[in-house]
């Protein structure tokens, strides 16, 4: 096979390569080329947000082409234009932030989508910049000729977002922890590996149409996530179990200062770890163990020096440790 990654440096985009290059295809990237590529891949150079930034790709011909852009969707829309007639498959990465807020559980790939994105606008938000990205994809390759790849939570090595790198550094660090509860608590999430698996085998099968892109539901729990960042940072910390009740009533935001925790019984919980992923399952997806997730993040964390990269784009997340203390000390009165 025949691959093009647009990007192919970061997170979800880097694991595509690397592993398309350890399936023995010919891998070419397109990026600004401030990082070189993955060993075995062929650099092309361009901007795609700038004049001629895409001539780089005036010829060529590829299987397929995976793209991951988050931004203006008119970049998504150049680059299928620029590609159209000599590439078989556009595989774009999206998201489930494309369904109208907020999704019940148990939703599919048939759910509402959010309204007014368009393939040639300009930036705006995240779930409009996805969706607007897939319009882009579809018009110009037709649905027969489209996958997306609508993807949840996206968690494993190379993560630039920093949710599960800040829940290792903050068990690694050890004593009391606050462990949002309940610890049964079902979260959905994909490996950025199996993802990328997932993503090549569609563009081998030739596949088409949308796909939500997480673990089914059942996957793991809160509570397997914590035990196994625990476990792999050296068990020196303690998980204290909180309940929900008492983490909201400290004014701490779900999601953002807890990655990947939102309360049960919410609309938040429904619509981040509620999805219906049997489509996709059906068509090859396999999640591996949360355990191996959180040792192959941690094993790169361990290989950089500890210190996880931060999209410029995306705000940080985690929790002062001021607060959880004292949030701690609280639960002990």
């Amino acid at each position: 096979m025949r691959l093009l990654v647009l990007g192919g440096s970061h997170f979800a985009g880097r694991a595509v390569v690397e592993a398309a290059l350890g399936r023995g295809w010919d891998v070419t990237v397109f990026n600004r080329g401030r990082q070189a590529p993955a060993p075995g891949a062929r650099p092309l150079t361009g901007d795609r947000t700038a004049p001629g930034g895409l001539d780089a790709l005036a010829a060529g011909e590829w299987d397929a082409v995976v793209d991951t852009w988050s931004g203006a969707p008119r970049a998504v829309g150049d680059a299928a234009r620029r590609l159209r007639g000599r590439v078989d498959r556009y595989v774009y990465v999206s998201s489930c932030s494309v369904y109208e807020w907020a999704p019940p559980a148990g939703y599919t790939e048939d759910a509402l989508l959010v309204r007014d994105a368009a393939a040639d606008a300009a930036q705006t938000d995240y779930a409009h910049d996805k969706r607007g990205g897939e319009l882009a994809v579809t018009e110009e390759f037709g649905e027969d000729a489209s996958v997306l790849a609508r993807s949840g939570l996206i968690l494993g090595p190379y993560e630039n977002i920093g949710r599960l790198p800040w829940w290792l550094t903050r068990t690694a660090r050890g004593g009391p922890v606050l462990a949002p509860g309940p610890r049964d608590l079902p979260i959905q999430f994909v490996d950025v590996r199996d993802l990328a698996e997932w993503v090549l085998g569609a563009a081998e099968q030739r596949l088409s149409g949308p796909y939500n892109l997480m673990s089914p539901q059942g996957h793991a729990t809160m509570g397997d996530l914590l035990e196994a960042c625990a476990d792999v940072t050296g068990n020196t910390a303690e998980l204290r179990w909180t309940d929900p009740d008492t983490v909201l009533a400290a004014g701490i935001a779900p999601w953002t200062q807890l990655p990947v925790w939102v309360p049960p019984g919410s609309d938040l919980h429904d619509a981040l770890h509620g999805a219906d992923v049997s489509r996709a399952v059906a068509a090859g997806l396999r999640c591996r163990p949360v355990a191996d997730t959180v040792a192959g993040t941690w094993a790169w964390l361990r290989s950089i020096g500890g210190s996880a990269p931060q999209r410029p784009d995306r705000p940080s997340v985690g929790l002062d440790p001021a607060v959880e203390a004292k949030v701690l000390q609280g639960t002990q009165a």
